[in-house]
Order: structure tokens, then sequence, then C-alpha cells
């Protein structure tokens, strides 16, 4: 079975918090890290791409810029579906056909 995968990478969650966000409001990672109850590294990390946006995170995320956490995690989860699919070569067979 071929797989399909999306011509570009789909826009982080961390590249959305930055540009949408942070920038727009003059807010530094370290305060947005102050109001939400973590230590710097947490959003740098998330900013940066190096780690994902927790189901915990989105809530504090959503309920801090008045978005909803199927926001955040949509955004995660569209690339971590882009990174998995770059790395298979290939899909199993479905074990049914639809009728």
């Amino acid at each position: 079975m071929r797989k399909t995968l999306r011509k570009r990478q789909p826009t982080s969650p961390g590249e959305i918090l930055r540009e949408e966000f942070l920038v727009p409001l003059g807010m530094t990672q370290k305060q947005l890290a102050d109001h939400l109850g973590h230590d710097l590294k947490v959003v740098n990390r998330i900013v940066n791409g190096r780690t994902s946006v927790s189901a915990e995170m989105a809530l504090k995320l959503g309920a801090t810029f008045r978005t909803s956490p199927e926001f955040w995690l949509n955004a995660q989860k569209a690339i971590d579906l882009y990174r998995a699919a770059s790395r298979l070569t290939e899909l199993p067979k479905p074990l049914l056909k639809a009728s």
C-alpha cells in the first residue's frame, strides 16, 4: 500500500505559540513560563520544537490565550502524524474491504 505524505511539514505548536501569540503580545518565554507555573526550559522546548504539547499544557495554553485545548493538541497531532509518516516506508494492507 502506498503511503501519502504532505508536501510540507505542518506548522508546529511551538511556531504557532511564538508567531501568533508571544510576538504579537510582546511576551517573553520567561513571562509565559511564569504565568503557566512552569520552568522556562519547558516553554523553550515547545517553542523550539524539541518537546510535544501535552494534554495538560494544551489546557493551560488554551486557558491562557482563550483558545481551545484541542487547538494545541490538533497542531501537535498534525506534526506527530507527519513525522511518523516520514519514517514509515510502507503501511500494512487493510484486513477488510469496505463495502
